[in-house]
């Protein structure tokens, strides 16, 4: 029975890093697009006309059906046949942002949907447009009370990032199987990167508790 050798990871380390670079630029970006589209299409399906709110409605309807790993397949494997050739790792952020917008658009909704009306008859009454009143009345203060939910999507959207490995985007789980297939090491790999994403989880949560308390005390 082989015994648990923790030193063979020290030389793939590089490697690693690498993988949890790709990990975080994955991450970061999908984040940040995917909150921005989810407050884009929470405005469309509350505010817009059925002839272009009914499109967003079907597109949360198919992302939230079936699973996102299908949807980068889609992305990456099916769109080339019909000759749209996406990069890999621009097909992982798209594939990420587009699943994890219609859900942070469905808490973002909920939260407009919760503000009291007669902030928005006051904001209109100073004379802010509708637009002006979306802007600095109902989406901060519908951001303010989803952040909780908007957070516990963040951890699966860092979670779920390992996925992309499938489409062959050098990330942290594709780098560990990798040095897997040379040094036939599994579990010290695969113990590695679950240890690098528990600690990445614990930062990000530390970091979203932080940001929770500043906005509680913000208000």
């Amino acid at each position: 029975m082989q015994s648990l050798d923790l030193s063979i990871v020290t030389p793939y380390s590089e490697m690693l890093a690498m993988g949890l670079w790709w990990t975080l630029i994955m991450f970061v970006t999908s984040s940040v697009v995917s909150l921005l589209a989810g407050i884009a299409f929470a405005l469309i399906v509350l505010y817009a006309p059925k002839v272009v709110a009914l499109p967003v409605r079907f597109m949360t309807w198919l992302l939230m059906g079936t699973p996102l790993l299908l949807q980068l397949y889609v992305i990456y494997y099916g769109l080339v046949q019909v000759g749209i050739d996406i990069p890999a790792p621009v097909a992982g952020i798209i594939g990420l942002s587009l699943h994890f917008a219609v859900y942070n658009a469905d808490v973002i909704r909920a939260g407009v949907v919760s503000v009291d009306p007669g902030q928005i008859e006051g904001a209109r009454s100073i004379g802010l447009s509708r637009g002006q009143t979306q802007c600095y009345v109902i989406v901060p203060q519908a951001l303010r009370r989803t952040l909780a939910p908007l957070g516990n999507n963040l951890i699966v959207l860092l979670k779920d990032t390992s996925l992309v490995s499938m489409i062959g985007i050098a990330e942290l789980v594709y780098s560990a199987q990798l040095a897997v297939s040379e040094t036939y090491s599994p579990f010290e790999f695969y113990l590695t990167v679950a240890v690098i994403y528990y600690a990445a989880n614990l930062v990000l949560e530390a970091g979203l508790h932080l940001l929770e308390k500043k906005v509680e005390m913000s208000r």
